[in-house]
């Protein structure tokens, strides 16, 4: 690999990100808002399936009275 100065490395980071395809701020806040309804939701899966766990073995445990 051939080495670059600092100044050759900082045109290609330039002629490089000029060539990325960025969101429009409409997309941007879509899918800040799916990720926070994607959270939301595992979240409740995750609490539902160790409240049904929990409660599983409490049961075979015999801790359930």
């Amino acid at each position: 690999m051939a080495k670059t100065n600092p100044l050759e490395f900082l045109q290609q980071v330039r002629s490089e990100t000029a060539k990325v395809t960025w969101p429009t701020r409409r997309e941007t806040v879509v899918t800040t808002i799916m990720v926070f309804v994607m959270v939301a939701f595992t979240t409740v899966f995750f609490f539902a399936a160790d409240m049904t766990l929990s409660y599983g073995v409490s049961l075979i445990l015999g801790l359930g009275s």
